[in-house]
């Protein structure tokens, strides 16, 4: 009974290529016709240099290698085209095989070891198992790249290369650094470049939005705390500090944290160490703390909403990020990493910008700042037909309001229909609302005094989601 072949579905409509190293040609032949038979595309090569020569070749899926040949050892084989595509799988053959090389081919790279005289169906069904591990493997390295490329800070104004500058100056030490600006300017950004830059990069990066957690719940969130400390406490907890030890705490919209809070943050940055919730002894931490928000301390030190110490204390190193308005020459830059990280996230083919819709991009006032940018492109990403995105399919995404010549704001009063009217304004006002809030649909539901479930629906419908 056959198995039936293996081939991903990322290369549908086009065979696998084998190939087949063995100095025996009955064996080739036999091997040749079998997979040939269940779809694949064969090649053959009888002995190890021929096998290294061919294997180099990306157009070879995978490698079917026996351990004796002449001229080179299959094991060395291996070696070397693992060295060369250390991504291919290799499954070796023999009909002298023992345990001894099985175990030693495994180290050295093989994906499987198949003993002669074989089952055909053995044979299939190992060749499947390595082709889908090889592609599980090449879409986890895309998936793992994609990321990593996601925190960086793309960009070509002055005034992002002079904040990357910043940042290769201050993430070797230890410093307290405070990142500002507006909502949606990528301020966790920075944090996690400072972290990927520091001698901490091998530890955790802890992010905690302060402006979410319920005021009763902050010392809990940060420090943690013991069983029984309060009601719902089942069981002891680490706060963010201690889950954070060897790397780096972000702490997001500081400028939210209660103020009975902010003096035993004072001392946890002063004296490195916290004490959970209903306990009785210190804990040290080894910590980075980077702090962001988007509004104005000093003004809130003015008013007495804000710990002149805790401002001092986390104003060590300030970077201050402006709103993409201020930087237009960077939008371009930004749409282009935004559209390449959508197709490869969502598993699209690739596309590419147009060149009046990176016009109108680069027009647009950008309000929600490069969180709305990204939204936008990917949105588009996802919903236009060609390989090419337009102006009008960024607009169908963006659904941008009249403005007035030369205003640069929304005329409110050049939509002809009141139901146009209501609709837009809503939308606005709920989208400024949730970065008001950071995205946090708890808060902003209770803010606008509109139940959660309302509140989904309307985000659904006017694609804020």
């Amino acid at each position: 009974m056959r198995v039936a072949s293996y081939i991903p579905s990322s290369m549908a409509g086009t065979p696998n290529v084998i190939l087949i190293v063995d100095d025996h040609r009955a064996v080739r032949e036999e091997l040749a016709f079998t997979l040939g038979y269940d779809g694949f595309t064969t090649r053959e090569a009888a002995d190890g240099p021929t096998a290294v020569a061919m294997a180099i070749d990306p157009a070879v899926d995978l490698v079917l290698l026996d351990v004796k040949l002449p001229g080179l050892d299959g094991l060395d084989v291996l070696v070397k085209v693992k060295e060369a595509r250390p991504d291919l799988p290799v499954v070796m053959i023999s009909g002298h095989g023992d345990l001894e090389t099985a175990v030693l081919a495994i180290r050295r790279g093989a994906y499987d070891f198949l003993q002669k005289p074989f089952h055909v169906d053995r044979v299939l069904l190992s060749l499947k198992n390595a082709l889908r591990a090889a592609k599980l493997q090449r879409d986890n390295d895309s998936l793992r790249a994609v990321m990593q490329d996601e925190h960086k800070l793309f960009g070509d104004s002055a005034a992002m290369v002079a904040t990357r500058a910043t940042i290769q100056k201050v993430a070797p030490t230890d410093v307290v650094v405070l990142v500002t600006g507006e909502n949606g300017t990528g301020k966790e950004l920075v944090a996690r470049q400072l972290h990927l830059q520091s001698r901490r990069h091998g530890g955790p990066f802890v992010a905690i939005n302060c402006a979410s957690i319920p005021a009763d719940l902050v010392e809990s969130e940060l420090f943690g705390h013991e069983k029984g400390a309060f009601t719902g406490a089942v069981a002891a907890r680490q706060g963010a500090f201690e889950q954070a030890e060897g790397g780096t705490l972000f702490l997001d919209e500081v400028g939210d944290m209660p103020l009975a809070m902010q003096s035993k943050l004072l001392r946890a940055l002063q004296e490195r160490v916290v004490q959970r919730v209903g306990g009785r002894d210190s804990r040290p931490v080894d910590v980075r703390v980077v702090a962001a928000t988007n509004q104005d301390l000093q003004r809130m030190v003015a008013d007495k909403t804000f710990r002149e110490d805790l401002f001092y204390r986390l104003h060590v190193v300030r970077i201050h990020l402006a709103p993409l308005r201020e930087r237009p020459d960077d939008v371009g830059v930004l749409a282009e990493r935004f559209l390449l990280h959508a197709t490869t996230r969502n598993g699209l083919a690739a596309k590419r910008l147009h060149k009046d819709a990176l016009g109108w991009l680069a027009a647009q006032p950008w309000p929600g700042n490069v969180r709305q940018l990204r939204n936008v492109v990917e949105g588009a990403a996802v919903l236009a037909d060609g390989a090419e995105i337009t102006r009008a399919d960024l607009e169908a995404v963006a659904v941008p309001l009249p403005t007035r010549d030369g205003a640069g704001g929304p005329d409110w009063f050049a939509f002809e229909k009141l139901e146009d009217f209501r609709a837009a304004t809503e939308k606005e006002f709920l989208r400024r609302k949730l970065l008001e809030f950071s995205g946090n649909i708890k808060r902003t539901a209770e803010r606008i005094d509109l139940q959660r479930s309302n509140l989904y629906k309307k985000l659904e419908r006017y694609g804020l989601k």
